[in-house]
């Protein structure tokens, strides 16, 4: 699977232990890589590094369990994951774990409650792109641009009400034979949320986890005197790697999750000019709009298939949607600017004035 890489940065507390409680907590922190083709990190407090590592130990193996499902480039034995539904598409319905059955539903219910720029149905139209993008990333020379003919002709397999779910028997069908699911731009903020679900029903508390640009806070910092989580939106400019580059503003939050989607990953440059992984359905093209939007809402999944929809969508359309639906975002543009919603604005320390405490 092809996500979107590390957009944001935790800005993480100093202390390493909290006094004044009945038992001492201490800061840990666990990372690993290889779920979802990125480096997961997550930073919390527990009473010794024992209770702390089995806690990262499931995650770990939750993270590498989803992803394997939600994979859409490879087969593993054993297990029906998204792309053995596309391999079967207009052949027979195939049989899935709840995991998908509920990715698939919920990017439905989300895709029909917005504007339709985030479509996992548009699977056989960002594979040329990908297939581009990789052909021109290995031979720079010549690197090219997709036909639009050959894109135009890979939309008319995009109808997300073809993608046919039947969950009494947990069966996913793709009804045209050329159809292809990919589920980008919501496969690693929906695993996080239902891994976060899970440890917080094992008893655990007071977290964050990073799973490439999205960030779920649990709780708060268990520092005196702070109440939220510190989170660093990334200058598109920057260095995404180094963790002292600065960053543009920051997002206090508890319960939340935050979300990034940007230009400025998984691209690929033609004739002297860089095209990144962010396509817009109406165009075909990547989307112009800004460098990266923002997404501040409870539910990962959601804030991973809202903010690629605000990328893709011009920014008073944008507002009004983030509006209607209830959803805190900050849109960066291409000269610099911030821009927010009144909530979002609230939550920032240099836009808004807002404290972690």
């Amino acid at each position: 699977m092809k996500p979107k890489y590390l957009l944001l940065l935790l800005i993480f507390c100093l202390a390493i232990s909290i006094t004044g409680c009945k038992e001492q907590y201490s800061r840990y922190t666990y990372e690993f890589i290889g779920a979802f083709d990125t480096t997961i990190q997550i930073v919390g407090y527990a009473k010794n590094q024992k209770e702390f590592e089995t806690m990262g130990d499931y995650a770990q193996q939750r993270f590498m369990e989803l992803h394997k499902l939600y994979d859409i480039y490879n087969d593993y034995e054993g297990i029906n994951n998204i792309k053995t539904i596309n391999d079967n598409a207009g052949i027979k319905p195939v049989k899935v774990e709840k995991a998908i059955i509920d990715l698939i539903l919920k990017s439905k219910e989300w895709y029909s409650e917005t504007n339709g720029k985030c479509n996992i149905a548009l699977g056989p139209m960002l594979n040329i792109w990908h297939e581009y993008r990789d052909a021109g990333k290995n031979d720079p020379e010549n690197a090219a641009l997709p036909p639009m003919s050959e894109l135009e002709n890979a939309m008319q397999y995009t109808d997300i009400n073809k993608v046919i779910i039947d969950e009494e028997n947990s069966t996913i069908f793709l009804e045209e034979k050329n159809m292809r699911l990919d589920v980008g731009a919501i496969a690693k903020g929906f695993a996080t949320e239902l891994i976060v679900a899970e440890l917080v029903e094992k008893g655990y508390d007071n977290f964050a986890i990073s799973s490439g640009g999205n960030v779920k806070a649990v709780g708060r910092p268990l520092v005196q005197g702070r109440n939220y989580w510190g989170i660093g939106i990334q200058d598109p400019d920057g260095d995404v790697n180094d963790p002292d580059e600065p960053s543009l503003d920051i997002i206090y939050v508890s319960n939340k999750s935050v979300v990034t989607s940007g230009d400025y990953q998984r691209t690929y440059i033609v004739d002297g000019k860089e095209y990144h992984h962010l396509i817009d359905p109406a165009t075909l093209m990547p989307a112009k709009y800004f460098r990266s939007v923002v997404v501040v809402v409870e539910d990962s999944g959601f804030a991973d298939f809202m903010s690629t929809t605000l990328f893709l969508t011009p920014f008073e359309e944008g507002k009004e949607l983030a509006e209607k639906l209830g959803i805190d975002a900050v849109w960066v543009f291409s000269d610099g600017t911030l821009k927010a919603t009144p909530g979002a604005q609230q939550r920032m320390k240099n836009l808004g004035g807002a404290t972690g405490n």
